[in-house]
């Protein structure tokens, strides 16, 4: 397996083995990898167009001869026998403790302790981390139902009679009528699929509190393991083989994904499912995305609004009369503008970034704006100031928050982050 960081500015060879392999997916867009047959990669969040930087239109990778070089996607990706590990660039030895703490913090689970140490059970964490959110979102909009051909035999006849079957069981006569029916039920192939994933999770050795985090998550495996009374472990490859095919439905769409991450988990030690060749597998993340979501968790506290372009929340308006064009700063509240940016601007801001910042600072008429993005040069939290703006006036900033090196455990690493963060919301709000 080839590992690399994001943004690794092409320090990165590929061997001559593997290039025929990675060449079919290099300089390719996510949104074009992820169409037809490659159901096998779950890409996180699934809809790139949620992301203000339109990560959907970029590349996992691109390749000129040997030299790999990534972007601000993280995580595993494979196709037939050649693997890539792309960690994130603060990333220590195998130790990729700031991937699982944003992963911790944005999707609301308790992590204790990194047990795992092969990139491949990396991987498998991820996964499971990942279970409770889509099952929690999936079971916001129901427990899923389908129609269910089921067989009868009693006096209340409701649908078609089997003749065999009547035959069989109820001659000489004895007053009953064999017979089935297209019912309603919650036990059906997805229920079921969701059960064998609860039931593997709980019985794996390092992975099972993430089904006891918190009231929310209990609460769903309850429903789950209550709608499925036929539950059997023998029927586990049945199950798994019933939900190849991806789910559509016109209303339990987000059972789609959850469909997706169960097949995943368990079938993990055959990741590569299928005979085909150039089949595409593995598990991605828009390193982008969750680092502004990550910084929402923060920066809510200080009452910033984050804007949610995908179902027109929180913009703001360039034109007052007629009010229109629709904008989405990253994090605003009264006279004040944040976009985050996971890419280090390196001691200098983007021609176009700056141009948007500073749009955003006029139309609101906001004192102080800037950009806020992770270091790993740094020990401690430090605010730059690049000048006053002419017009209208406002401070323009950048906030680099420093991501510890030398942090010896999990546990030591999230005590300085939360050190970090409590120093970040204190120098905001003065």
């Amino acid at each position: 397996m080839l590992k690399t960081t994001d943004n690794n500015c092409g320090n990165c060879k590929v061997s001559q083995q593997d290039l025929e392999n990675f060449q079919t997916i290099s300089n390719i867009k996510i949104k074009d990898i992820t169409i037809g047959n490659n159901s096998n990669l779950l890409v996180y969040p699934q809809s790139f167009s949620d992301c203000e930087d339109r990560i959907y239109d970029e590349v996992v990778f691109s390749l000129h001869g040997q030299k790999l070089t990534t972007g601000n996607v993280m995580g595993f990706v494979g196709i037939n026998e050649s693997e890539l590990t792309i960690q994130s660039r603060f990333a220590k030895d195998e130790q990729d403790y700031f991937l699982h703490y944003l992963l911790q913090k944005v999707f609301s689970f308790n992590l204790f302790e990194l047990k795992h140490h092969s990139n491949k059970e990396n991987i498998f964490d991820f996964l499971i981390y990942l279970f409770p959110y889509f099952l929690k979102k999936a079971l916001g909009q129901g427990l899923f139902k389908e129609y269910q051909k089921k067989s009868y035999n009693d006096a209340n006849v409701r649908g078609n009679i089997d003749i065999n079957s009547h035959i069989r069981n109820n001659i000489p006569f004895n007053g009953k009528i064999a017979y089935h029916v297209r019912e309603h039920s919650y036990d059906n192939k997805i229920t079921q699929l969701v059960r064998h994933t609860i039931e593997f999770i709980k019985k794996h050795r390092f992975a099972n509190g993430v089904l006891t985090s918190n009231n929310d998550v209990q609460n769903c495996v309850l429903q789950i393991v209550q709608a499925t009374p036929t539950y059997d472990y023998n029927s586990r490859r049945t199950v798994v083989n019933m939900n190849l095919r991806p789910l559509v439905h016109p209303y339990f769409s987000e059972y789609k994904d959850l469909q997706k991450i169960c097949l995943q988990i368990l079938r993990f030690e055959g990741l590569k499912f299928g005979e085909k060749d150039d089949k595409i597998y593995g598990l991605l993340f828009d390193g982008a995305w969750l680092w502004e979501e990550y910084l929402n968790t923060i920066l809510r506290e200080c009452n910033f609004m984050h804007p949610m372009n995908k179902v027109s929340k929180g913009a703001i308006y360039l034109f007052a009369e007629p009010k229109g064009y629709k904008r989405y700063p990253d994090f605003w509240k009264d006279n004040f503008i944040i976009d985050a940016k996971y890419k280090n601007p390196s001691g200098s801001i983007d021609r176009n970034d700056m141009n948007q910042i500073i749009s955003y600072m006029y139309v609101m008429q906001a004192d102080l704006g800037g950009f806020l993005y992770p270091t790993k040069y740094k020990d401690k939290l430090e605010c730059k100031h690049i000048g006053k703006l002419n017009g209208f006036g406002g401070l323009v900033k950048t906030w680099s928050i420093p991501i510890p090196q030398k942090a010896d455990s999990f546990d030591n690493f999230s005590s300085l982050m939360s050190e970090n963060e409590n120093e970040l919301k204190e120098m905001i709000m003065n």
